[in-house]
């Protein structure tokens, strides 16, 4: 039992991917998995991969080569703002004092929040969960909130800051401002809910690498922000991967604090640090010391469906600045 948690009368679902189910399969090559936003846990204690993303489903592997999944791992109150079958958008898993957490972009399509420029805006909104185990299950905690009911958010990481305090790093989506952000909140404690208010790291038009044609065609920044990660190289330099788009191209760039703290000014690298059509990284260390980073490719279908499969690239971070290497 989670010492957590103290939960009466709530009724839980298990949360499937996109609302299907899927058969478990052993012995999958990374590349024959179709998986958005893909995180990867290295975990110490059990010696195993776990992957997750959008879909909020679960893969494990012992060698970052064969994997087997998909698993379900996150249950819901379907009496919560979420509903019965939420979607689940940019998962991640995090190991924090004893406890792994769960943060994952949750939708209820079923409430809209908002219409800007003939776009309704569905409830959504960065949540965490927790379970004493990396497999899960993973069960909310205290606050049935993390974010403002009224903000489509999105994305949402986690970092401690020098302040030794934890926080939701996440997106304030273009949808409703028409100007994506990267914004901070504090968090409890426990991660159980959030303190106070949020607090603006930067926009999307910040960026000097992300472009596209506004109505009357003029080149002007992206409006979109996606997939913020934090990071500090082997020098101490704070450092954010997110993600944009250069035109059709989904691309990735780099920012780095000027302060070393999350409060930046944060300084934008004027070129991606991926190929285009590669995005929503994050990057972790293997068990036997390598610095990698996962990503998906890009790519759009016949039907003109998205086509995401999770890649790896070696990473150097000795340095101040991040130099993306081979593939993996």
């Amino acid at each position: 039992m989670l010492s957590v948690i103290v939960l009466t009368g709530i009724h839980f679902t298990l949360v499937f991917s996109q609302s299907r189910e899927s058969a478990v399969r052993e012995d999958i090559p990374l590349d024959s998995i179709r998986l958005s936003d893909p995180f990867i846990l290295a975990d110490k204690n059990t010696g195993m991969y776990y992957m997750t993303g959008t879909g909020g489903m679960l893969w494990k592997s012992k060698d970052l080569k064969k994997w087997s999944g998909p698993f379900h791992l996150a249950k819901t109150d379907s009496k919560s703002w979420m509903g019965e079958s939420p979607m689940i958008w940019a998962a991640e898993l995090h190991h924090y004092k004893a406890k792994y957490y769960y943060f994952a972009t949750f939708t209820n399509r079923d409430i809209k929040i908002d219409t800007v420029k003939g776009n309704v805006i569905e409830r959504r909104a960065c949540h965490v969960l927790v379970s004493d185990k990396p497999e899960g299950p993973y069960v909310p905690m205290g606050d049935p909130e993390y974010l403002p009911a009224n903000k489509p958010t999105l994305d949402g990481t986690f970092w401690v800051d020098d302040d030794g305090k934890p926080y939701m790093v996440y997106c304030y989506e273009w949808l409703q401002n028409w100007n994506g952000t990267i914004e901070k909140i504090e968090l409890k404690p426990d991660l159980s809910g959030t303190i106070g208010e949020s607090k603006l790291l930067f926009r999307a038009s910040d960026s000097p690498w992300s472009r596209e044609r506004d109505e009357k065609g003029n080149i002007v920044p992206n409006k979109v922000t996606d997939g913020p990660w934090l990071f500090r190289t082997q020098t101490g330099k704070l450092g954010m991967l997110w993600t944009s788009w250069v035109f059709s191209d989904y691309t990735q760039g780099v920012a780095y604090s000027a302060s070393g703290t999350l409060d930046g000014p944060w300084i934008h690298e004027e070129e991606p640090v991926t190929p285009a059509n590669y995005g929503h990284g994050m990057m972790f260390k293997t068990f036997d010391g390598k610095h990698l980073m996962v990503v998906h490719s890009h790519s759009v279908g016949e039907n003109g469906r998205y086509i995401r499969v999770p890649t790896l690239f070696e990473v150097d971070d000795s340095g101040d600045k991040l130099v993306l290497g081979s593939r993996f």
